[in-house]
């Protein structure tokens, strides 16, 4: 192998450079063909993260009914457009074939789920809502009135804003809950 001259050095960096500057060029078709926009017609809707309790924004983008991407919201101010490692893989959990899509329900003592419809899975929440709440309420400790249920617990989550804490609260408090909870607490 011979010995590299300082010519010869120049010679191949400035081939390699013209090589660089060329691969742009409309000499070479594939590299200059405009790919589509791929978020054209797209529906896009603000949400939030489904992970930690900071509640960062997040832009879903939808084409006939169908998640296709998802970024951070820039006018969002929890995370003013950036999203950590587990928000930036959020668009996988719309796109993942194994993710439930409807109310999957194990009746006692059965080993088998069973996929039930919204409506009775709400119908059926509700009454044992109402049937716990019954059961667990106390009008009286020590001859003081309490009007309270010691059964059921009512827990926030990190993407309700301020109104809907308020809201799911002021609910709460009408079945007599007194034990509320919320995610950026624990």
């Amino acid at each position: 192998m011979g010995k590299l001259r300082r010519r010869d050095f120049l010679k191949l960096t400035f081939a390699g450079a013209a090589a660089m500057v060329m691969d742009g060029n409309i000499a070479v078709p594939a590299r200059a063909s405009v790919k589509p926009f791929k978020l054209k017609d797209t529906k896009v809707s603000p949400s939030v993260c489904i992970y930690c309790g900071v509640g960062c924004g997040l832009l879903v983008y939808a084409k006939d009914g169908k998640v296709v991407n998802i970024e951070g919201d820039p006018d969002n101010p929890n995370n003013e457009g950036g999203l950590c490692a587990k928000g930036a893989t959020s668009y996988n959990v719309y796109v993942n074939p194994l993710r439930l899509k409807r109310p999957m329900y194990r009746a006692p003592g059965s080993d088998k789920w069973e996929e039930k419809s919204w409506d009775w899975t709400i119908n059926e929440v509700a009454k044992r809502i109402l049937k716990t709440r019954n059961e667990t309420f106390v009008r009286e400790v020590g001859g003081v009135p309490v009007n309270r249920t010691d059964g059921l617990v009512q827990l926030g989550g990190a993407s309700h804003d301020t109104d809907e804490c308020y809201l799911l609260s002021k609910f709460a408090r009408s079945l007599g809950i007194v034990y509320l909870e919320h995610q950026a607490r624990i």
